[in-house]
């Protein structure tokens, strides 16, 4: 039995949504509830977030894949259509490569499907340090806001702190093994290049975690690709009715 916490809402086309790194299903919340007036919504949390728990301080993503089928598994959850934030997208992507046509449609929300350049393995390298040494708190106090755009902090500054607070939700160990788990990832753009169903990509100009340029370098390989002006990393808070309504626009299409 799978040890995945997750909540459901509405009934129809399974999707389950997978959130970030320094977040959980909560998330979600929103759009969960207008997605699911059409769907069975499963929002969860990943090992290490939340309220899913994770015993150890290594990870691969495969692993997390294999036990998101599993849990998929337990909940008779079939061709579903999956979206995944950031990390989630990641996952995403894993399961994209375990489950293969079982999947109905990928959607990837401030993503990527390239791996980390050298750069950011070295941005990772020094979070492992400042996360050993300063703990949890310390840690998504300073990293959840810079996800924002800095012209746009003060006027999101609620739902920053509400961000934050999800964050501090976190477990040590799930930082530290979804850090290395991100920074060893392989590249699964050849992956999503030969997947045969609907596959969204929604991209922020002003995203600090994955720049645009990236994205604009994947955009053939997805059917629905959206670029927003001015959004960064959190776009399902920056821009909610926009991201909700491309969303929903996603899933027609992959119903059509």
């Amino acid at each position: 039995m799978s040890e995945i916490h997750f909540y459901q809402e509405g009934d129809g086309q399974p999707l389950i949504l997978i959130h970030g790194f320094c977040e959980t299903g909560e998330m979600w919340r929103e759009f969960s509830a207008a997605l699911g007036s059409s769907n069975s919504v499963y929002a969860i949390d990943l090992p290490g977030f939340g309220m899913s728990p994770l015993d150890r301080d290594r990870i691969t993503l495969e692993e997390v894949a294999v036990q998101i089928e599993e849990w998929m598994h337990d909940q008779d959850i079939k061709n579903p259509i999956i979206i995944g934030h950031s990390l989630g997208g990641y996952v995403a992507l894993s399961l994209l490569e375990l489950l293969g046509n079982h999947i109905k449609g990928i959607g990837l929300f401030n993503s990527t499907s390239f791996a980390d350049p050298k750069e950011k393995k070295a941005m990772r390298n020094r979070a492992l340090l400042f996360i050993e040494k300063n703990g949890v708190t310390k840690f998504v106090d300073s990293f959840v806001p810079q996800l924002f755009p800095e012209n746009r902090r003060k006027e999101l500054e609620e739902e920053i702190q509400v961000a934050v607070k999800d964050a501090h939700r976190s477990s040590l160990n799930g930082l530290m093994a979804f850090t290395q788990a991100m920074r060893d990832r392989p590249d699964r753009s050849s992956i999503l290049a030969h997947f045969q169903g609907k596959k969204l990509m929604i991209a922020g100009t002003q995203d600090s975690a994955v720049p645009v340029e990236d994205s604009r370098k994947q955009k053939e390989l997805f059917t629905h690709y959206h670029e927003l002006e001015g959004m960064g990393h959190m776009g399902m808070i920056e821009e909610k009715e926009k991201t909700l309504n491309l969303l929903q626009s996603f899933l027609k299409a992959c119903e059509a």
